[in-house]
């Protein structure tokens, strides 16, 4: 039995909702093995960003019940930082504008954060390490199609949506993360943009990555294949196939499922 980076059970989240709690999450059950690429479809609110932002440890979202095991360990007990340490990393719908730090000096410091977590390897200050980081963004940004000196720009400043997108995964190329967890990481990009995009996430495939990608789109998924297609609505994974039930989302929507499962 192949191991898991993601195994998800009864996985129940709700949201500060004036004076109540409003539950998104109705008991999620999902396994991601490692290596493997998993997408996850739905219509508007049946909460995969919830899902996403949950995985990531956002404050505003509570677990009230469930579990989330992580190749092996709590997730739920872990903090934000620590997750990420781990290698759990999430690519945002819309990704944030930080003025006054540059892409470079935000990845240099991710990535020695990442180094000082594990004490057998040490800090590394030395020039051939600075200059070994340098190539690998510059290599990430050339592979984007984007221009070198976008790593001296303040992170997302001034950026477009589709080049906010291309940071995000020249962000995963550098810090190579375990599991990327990309939420609608597709929106708002044009065929070409999607496509290279797209290529970019097939290049980091292998047995030590793992994806669980959020989209609407059938698209990109032409590009990736992934290994297993789920699809969420009222806080529930109905069902899961493989590429083939995006094709029939494309063609028929999501209408016979919900029906389907409404029957049932």
């Amino acid at each position: 039995m192949p191991e898991l980076a993601l195994d998800i059970r009864d996985l129940r989240v709700s949201i500060k909702d004036g004076e109540n709690e409003k539950e998104i999450l109705k008991g999620i059950d999902l396994a991601v093995p490692k290596g493997e690429i998993h997408v996850i479809m739905g219509p508007n609110g049946s909460g995969k960003s919830t899902l996403a932002q949950t995985l990531m440890g956002h404050p505003k979202y509570t677990v009230t019940a469930g579990e989330v095991s992580f190749f092996g360990e709590d997730l739920l007990a872990m903090k934000v930082y620590e997750r990420a340490r781990k290698g759990l990393f999430l690519a945002y719908q819309y990704p944030v504008e930080v003025p006054g730090v540059t892409l470079a000096h935000f990845l240099w410091n991710a990535n020695q954060s990442k180094i000082q977590s594990q004490p057998d390897q040490g800090v590394k200050k030395d020039p051939k390490a600075v200059l070994a980081f340098r190539k690998g963004l510059n290599s990430a940004l050339e592979s984007l199609k984007m221009p070198a000196d976008f790593s001296t720009r303040h992170l997302n400043v001034g950026a477009s949506g589709g080049e906010k997108k291309r940071v995000e995964i020249a962000q995963m190329q550098v810090l190579h993360p375990k599991v990327v967890v990309m939420d609608e990481i597709d929106s708002g990009l044009d065929i070409d943009s999607t496509k290279v995009v797209a290529q970019s996430i097939s290049a980091m495939k292998g047995p030590d990555f793992t994806a669980l990608i959020i989209t609407h789109y059938p698209r990109i998924l032409e590009y990736l294949q992934p290994d297993r297609v789920h699809v969420m609505a009222a806080g529930k994974v109905l069902c899961s196939r493989g590429m083939e039930l995006a094709r029939e989302l494309e063609q028929k929507g999501y209408d016979w499922i919900l029906n389907e499962y409404n029957a049932s």
